[in-house]
This record gives structure tokens, C-alpha cells and sequence, in this order.
């Protein structure tokens, strides 16, 4: 993903403002794991969240990421004196030619495998699994206010607008996130077993989605404001429209003026609480 790989991205907000996964994400993952727990591959690592999360379940973790501005972050973020048995390492999940084949027992890619070039990311993992060895890809797309339709609505128009943010997502990434990993589908030649958990929030209340949720928080519109200013699409307009208004001043001003409790907190209006879910799902699998 070539805007987190630019000198200006912020690697440390990133880290800061972006929601975190819930226990239930690791709990599915490792209950689907079977055999070995040698070594594990965390493809896309950003700041390592994931590395850190798992490595008590595995004798050795391996951190990768193609942007060395993430690599630094995850590095500084995971001190060896804590976690021995991770290695953090620049690296694209088209090109693992620094693992032995036959030897990796579990891979996993959160919020990233949109990314991914999979006319070569299948091929070398079919070479660098071990037979049974896991699969697990996972992401979230947008965050949507269960509780506020209008301004999820205002929302919306500005991250896909054709005149706001929505030229400025790198595709075909992000709409293979948005339709939640449905284009991502292991080669059956190779794997089995093939699970999908998914959610779509509703409009109507929290936990009134399809599915089971998996990412949900209540957070101050302030901490919203900060979330969104690490999107990728936020991060490249802004490069090309710097001197402009800010987009996202905008958009908030017209959901404050939308929400009469959001308008009502005045100048106070990022301290109103907001209930928050985000589309997501899990793509597992098993090496045959």
C-alpha cells in the first residue's frame, strides 16, 4: 500500500488512532489452528499489534512489512527484553524468500490483505506452509455511527464522494476491503476448509448489524476525528489539497449541524460520546 510507505506518513498516529482487535479475533483464530505453533507470519505487520498479540502462542513470530516508517515503529514498539521471540523484518508479502518452504504453521494479515498481489502472495505460500498449516486474513472497513443514520450518511459522501475523498483510495484495495474479502478466495488446489465470519453494521441500534460483531467502541467524536485523519485517502488528499480547507473540518461541521445532541454540546462537540462498529471479517484456511 504505496501511501504508507511515503516519508509524510505518520506511522506513530497510526499506531495511536487506529481501533484495536478485540480478544474474540485472536480466540477464533487460534481455536481454528491446529497442529505446530513453531512459527508464524504476521504479513503487514504495521506497528506490530498483531506480532505482539500472538506471540505467546508461538516458539517464533516473524513481523513484515513493505514500509520501513511502520517496520521502525513496530520495532520500537516490540523491545526484545518483552518479546524474544519476535523479529521484525521489511518485507512485501510477494517475496518470502527468506523462509525456509515447508516451515510456516500459521500466516496472518490484519488489515492488509487487500493490499496484497495474489497472482504471487498464493504461490509462495503454497511453497512456505506446512500441510495444515492456517490461513488467517482479517479486516475492518468503515466505522458507521449505529446510533446517529444522518450523520453516518454525511460520513459516507465524504469518504466516497466523487468530490471529496473517494478518487484518492488506492484501488482495487479498498473496495475489496469494503466487500468484505469476498475476491479473496484461496486457491482450492491448495487449501481447505475455507471459513468467513463477517458482520455488517445496522442503523439501528448497537449490535442490530447482520453477522457477529467483532469491532465495536464507543469513542468521543474527538477521538473520530483523529481515527479518520489516518486514513490513507485523508493522508493523500490532504497532499494535494493542503491549501484548502481541511475536508475533514467540513464534514464534521455539517454532521455537528446535522445531530441536534452533537450540535447542542457547542464548541464541547468532541466530547460527545458515539457508539462506533465497523464492517469486518475473518478469512481462514487450511493448507492441504
Amino acid at each position: 500500500m504505496t501511501t504508507f510507505a511515503k516519508t509524510g506518513f505518520n506511522a506513530l498516529s497510526y499506531a495511536a488512532f487506529r481501533p484495536t482487535y478485540p480478544p474474540q479475533v485472536f480466540k477464533t483464530v487460534l481455536t481454528y489452528h491446529r497442529g505446530p505453533s513453531s512459527l508464524l507470519l504476521d504479513l503487514g505487520c504495521g506497528h506490530g499489534l498483531i506480532s505482539r498479540e500472538l506471540s505467546p502462542s508461538f516458539t517464533r513470530v516473524l513481523a513484515t512489512d513493505p514500509s520501513s516508517s511502520m517496520i521502525t515503529q513496530a520495532t520500537s514498539s516490540t523491545p526484545p527484553s518483552k518479546y524474544p521471540n519476535i523479529e521484525c523484518r521489511q518485507a512485501s508479502a510477494e517475496d518470502l524468500s527468506f523462509i525456509p518452504d515447508g516451515t510456516l504453521d500459521m500466516v496472518v494479515a490484519g488489515q492488509a490483505a487487500h493490499w496484497f498481489d495474489y497472482s504471487k502472495v498464493w504461490p509462495e505460500l503454497g511453497r512456505k506452509m506446512r500441510k495444515g498449516g492456517t490461513l488467517a486474513f482479517w479486516g475492518y472497513k468503515d466505522n458507521t455511527f449505529v446510533e446517529n443514520p444522518k450523520a453516518t450518511k454525511i460520513l459516507d459522501h465524504y469518504c466516497y464522494g466523487e468530490e471529496t475523498m473517494g478518487p484518492y483510495w488506492e484501488q482495487p484495495g479498498r473496495n475489496i476491503l469494503r466487500d468484505k474479502y469476498r475476491d479473496i478466495s484461496p486457491p482450492e488446489k491448495e487449501w481447505e476448509d475455507v471459513v468467513r465470519v463477517e458482520y455488517e453494521p445496522g442503523t439501528e441500534g448497537k449490535g442490530s448489524g447482520e453477522g457477529e460483531v467483532l469491532m465495536s467502541r464507543r469513542m468521543k467524536l474527538g477521538e473520530v476525528e483523529r481515527y479518520l485523519r489516518t486514513f490513507s485517502a485523508y493522508h493523500d488528499w490532504k497532499a494535494e489539497n493542503g491549501a484548502e480547507r481541511d475536508i475533514l473540518d467540513r464534514m464534521f461541521e455539517e454532521m455537528v449541524e446535522g445531530e441536534p445532541e452533537w450540535k447542542a454540546a457547542g464548541e464541547k462537540w468532541r466530547d460527545v460520546e458515539v457508539e462506533n462498529e465497523w464492517g469486518s471479517v475473518i478469512l481462514m484456511a487450511r493448507k492441504k
